[in-house]
């Protein structure tokens, strides 16, 4: 079916849009911030680092503007094949942005990840087309009633950003688009609580070039359902299981069928690295893979509108994550 889009001249005439790049290192709050703007879940969270490993695209649509924020692996020194395919990731984001967003954590000063990402925003957008990058200084939920160090964190994350353009006010009346000189913007915001996060949007409209919808309003994401369902899988693993196990964990479905109005049918294959892992994902007796599929079950289901009838398997591939072949099986290849 085809889509519907409104005609140019039936928006505002001052009607922005444009793509926003969500970059940081991991565990920053990215996806967390993703989900609280979209209003829905579309990108999985976790407290473990390197939890979203692609690009993950959501589109925020209101009378006025149409932002589609394009969420990325945390930035970090790459120890595998996988680790590199999501830097070529956060790299290809970053190109075809018109605008950046690096989220910073405000509870602590600049890590020397901070200090890597810094340089390669100067690498990548230096010789770009991007005019604004705003510095979101989020998890303000848990630095309190702290001015002092806010204003210092401020002062900290700004220097690292001052090659790039003066700081401007959240709303400057100066040129936008292509002539406006490059600028940045500071916001201290919680992702988590929502507070602050209505200011973050109308500077991001406010910075946008203006331009048409690319999407129906209506839409929140160009994710297939499928892969949805392996990452909210993926999550209720990261959640549940151990430090050593996670990252080396992959999801893939290998069937989804309606089997009537009222149940869906899925079955999922989590592949490891090592066969040690394996005992540890299935479980005395099958106890911890049973956990995994009733964790991820309620919110498959809210996803796909029916009961699920939801399948786990495990399977071992060694070194799957440096592995060329089986990346591009699970769809990470650049």
């Amino acid at each position: 079916m085809d889509l519907i889009l409104p005609a140019i001249d039936e928006l505002p005439a001052d009607h922005r849009s444009g793509f926003v790049a969500v970059i940081g290192r991991p565990n920053v709050g990215k996806s967390t911030l993703f989900n609280r703007v979209l209003e829905q879940k579309i990108a999985i969270t976790s407290p473990k680092p390197q939890t979203t490993r692609d690009q993950v695209l959501g589109i925020y649509t209101t009378d006025a503007m149409q932002v589609i924020f394009l969420d990325t692996p945390g930035i970090h020194e790459p120890q595998h094949r996988l680790g590199e395919y999501m830097m070529g990731v956060v790299a290809e984001t970053l190109a075809d942005a018109d605008l950046v967003l690096w989220l910073v954590d405000v509870n602590t000063p600049p890590t020397a990840a901070d200090l890597r990402i810094a340089e390669q925003l100067r690498t990548i957008l230096k010789p770009r087309r991007v005019r604004h990058l705003v510095l979101g200084l989020n998890k303000l939920d848990q630095l309190g009633d702290r001015p002092q160090v806010l204003a210092e964190r401020r002062q900290e994350y700004r220097q690292l950003v001052d090659w790039f353009g003066p700081v401007a006010a959240p709303h400057d009346s100066a040129p936008q688009g292509e002539t406006a000189q490059p600028a940045v913007t500071l916001h201290a915001f919680s992702g988590l609580t929502g507070e602050g996060v209505e200011d973050l949007l109308a500077t991001i409209q406010h910075y946008l070039p203006l331009g048409p919808r690319y999407y129906p309003e209506d839409q929140v994401t160009d994710l297939q359902v499928r892969f949805i369902v392996e990452e909210l899988i993926r999550e209720k693993a990261l959640e549940l299981l151990s430090q050593e196990v996670p990252h080396s964990i992959a999801v893939e479905i290998d069937e989804f069928s309606l089997r009537n109005e009222n149940m869906t049918y899925i079955s999922a294959v989590i592949y490891l690295e090592r066969e040690s892992q394996k005992k540890i994902v299935l479980g005395a007796k099958g106890s911890m893979i049973k956990r995994i599929g009733q964790a991820a079950r309620p919110e498959i289901e809210e996803l796909v509108g029916t009961k699920v009838y939801l399948e786990l398997w495990v399977k071992v591939w060694e070194k799957w994550r440096k592995r060329a072949g089986m990346l591009r099986r699970l769809g990470y290849a650049l």
